[in-house]
């Protein structure tokens, strides 16, 4: 899979959880997390897994070491070229928080049933 385009979710209220997350980073550190996305959007799911993950049920991670430590962004795919960047956090323990998986799920749901009602 080749040419991902990413794309942010929204929540009701406008507001972009993702890129709100990356822009509290500090500039370095958003600027490793912008690396790995334009990377992800040339190379897509061939990524090494230092930079691209599956954790749960078509949830993936986007990952890079930042100076606040490991940065993560998930998504999910739809359509085969496109992602949906739906939340970030700093990684503080082994595995990832069931919270953060929680909430890109739930986005996933609403982001599908908004798009089917469209």
């Amino acid at each position: 899979m080749r040419g991902i385009k990413c794309v942010y979710y929204q929540t009701d209220a406008g507001r972009i959880p993702a890129k709100e997350f990356m822009y509290s980073l500090h500039i370095r550190t958003r600027q490793k997390i912008y690396e790995v996305i334009h990377l992800f959007q040339d190379h897509g799911k061939a990524l090494p897994e230092s930079h691209l993950k599956m954790i749960d049920d078509g949830i993936y991670e986007l990952r890079c070491i930042g100076i606040e430590g490991k940065v993560r962004v998930l998504h999910f795919f739809i359509d085969q070229d496109k992602a949906v960047l739906t939340n970030g956090f700093i990684k503080k323990t082994q595995k990832t928080p069931k919270k953060e998986i929680k909430t890109a799920m739930t986005r996933r749901k609403i982001y599908l049933s908004r798009r089917k009602a469209k």
